[in-house]
C-alpha cells in the first residue's frame, strides 16, 4: 500500500494534521504556503480532495471549505481519509484577483512545472504533492467579473463516475460540461480522478445560498462514500445538458427582472437596457425557455456583454 505522505511529511492513519507547501515568495521576501488540512481514518477508504481558491477572488469556495474544516465536518472520519484546501491561490487572494501577479490562471496552467511561472509552480506543487494520493474530488468556484452562478455543479461529459458525484452532491442543477484543456479537473481526469466543480455565488462576494449548498453537498458526498455517515437525501437536481448566454444588443444600463434559479418562457421579457439620458429603452427577450443559471449584476453594460445564462435542455 502506498504510503500517505505531503511534502515528505508521512500521516498516519487516524491522525488530523495540517501540512504547509512552499509555492514561492513574494518581492518583499515574504515566503508564501499553501495550507493543507488533512483528516485521516483508521480504516481505509477513499480519499476525498476538496479544494477552495484556485481563482483568488472567488471567495464563496474559500468560505465554503474553510467553513467546512472548522465546523468539524472532516472530523472523526469512519473510513478513508479528506484532503482540504480552502485556498489555493494565495497571490490571487490577497491581491483581489482571479489570477497571480503575473497575469496567469492557475486553472490554465495544469500539470505545471516546478520551473514556470508562479502560477504553474502552484499547478505543478498540487500535481505532484496532492493528486497522487487522491481518488476523487470537489473543486470550488463562484462566477467572475460581476456574474453570478446559481448554486450547481458542473461535471466532465462522458464521465460516469462524475456524474454519479454529481448526482449526489445534490446542487440544485447538474450541468454536463466539456473539459477546458490545463485546466484541473483535466489533468485530474487525466489520472483517472474524477473531480466535480460547484459554482455559487458571484467573485469577491459571499453569498449565503451557496455556501449552504455547497456544505450540503459535502455532507452528501461523505455519506455515499462512507467517509463519513449523515443524513439520507433524496436527490433533486435537475440535469441540464445544454446552455447558453444572452447577451446585450445594446450598451447602456441594465437592470434584470428575472434572476438566477428562476424558469423563464421563450420569447419572456427578463430584463432592460436603458440608455443614461433617457432616449431609449432595449427588452431583453429570452431566446428559448429555460432556468437562468447565472446573470450579470453589473449595472452598466457594453454591446455584446453576457447577461443571462440559461440551461434549456434536461
Amino acid at each position: 500500500m502506498k504510503k500517505f505522505t505531503i511534502n515528505k511529511e508521512e500521516i498516519p492513519k487516524g491522525k488530523n494534521t495540517t501540512v504547509q507547501l512552499n509555492v514561492g515568495r513574494l518581492p518583499s521576501g515574504t515566503r508564501i504556503h499553501i495550507q493543507v488540512n488533512v483528516y485521516r481514518a483508521e480504516k481505509d477508504g477513499s480519499c476525498m480532495l476538496v479544494i477552495g481558491g484556485i481563482h483568488g477572488d472567488e471567495i464563496n469556495g474559500v468560505e465554503t471549505v474553510r467553513k467546512a474544516c472548522s465546523e468539524g465536518y472532516f472530523d472523526e472520519l469512519e473510513t478513508g481519509s479528506v484532503i482540504a484546501i480552502p485556498l489555493l491561490n494565495v497571490y490571487g487572494f490577497i491581491n483581489f484577483s482571479r489570477e497571480v501577479p503575473d497575469g496567469k490562471d492557475v486553472n490554465r496552467s495544469f500539470p505545471g512545472s516546478s520551473a514556470g511561472s508562479l502560477s504553474s509552480k502552484i499547478a505543478r506543487t498540487i500535481t505532484k504533492e496532492i493528486l497522487p494520493l487522491v481518488d476523487f474530488g470537489v473543486d470550488f468556484h463562484t462566477g467572475g467579473a460581476s456574474r453570478y452562478n446559481y448554486p450547481q455543479i458542473r461535471y466532465s461529459t462522458g464521465d460516469q463516475n462524475a456524474a454519479e458525484l454529481a448526482k449526489v452532491f445534490n446542487a440544485p442543477y447538474c450541468i454536463a460540461k466539456s473539459m477546458i484543456s490545463k485546466s484541473f479537473r483535466k489533468v485530474a481526469h487525466g489520472m483517472g480522478i474524477p473531480i466535480i466543480v460547484f459554482e455559487g455565488g458571484e467573485s469577491l462576494r459571499l453569498d449565503g445560498l451557496s455556501i449552504q449548498k455547497g456544505l450540503e453537498g459535502l455532507q452528501n458526498i461523505l455519506d455515499f462514500k462512507g467517509l463519513k455517515k449523515g443524513n439520507q437525501t433524496t436527490y433533486t437536481s435537475k440535469f441540464i445538458s445544454k446552455t447558453s448566454w444572452l447577451r446585450a444588443t445594446s450598451a447602456g444600463v441594465f437592470k434584470w427582472t428575472k434572476s438566477s434559479g428562476q424558469w423563464v418562457e421563450k420569447d419572456e421579457k427578463i430584463g432592460i437596457i436603458n440608455d443614461p439620458y433617457g432616449h431609449f429603452e432595449y427588452p431583453i427577450i429570452a431566446k428559448k425557455s429555460g432556468y437562468i443559471i447565472g446573470h450579470n449584476n453589473a449595472p452598466v453594460v457594453n454591446h455584446g456583454d453576457a447577461l443571462f445564462h440559461i440551461g434549456y435542455e434536461f
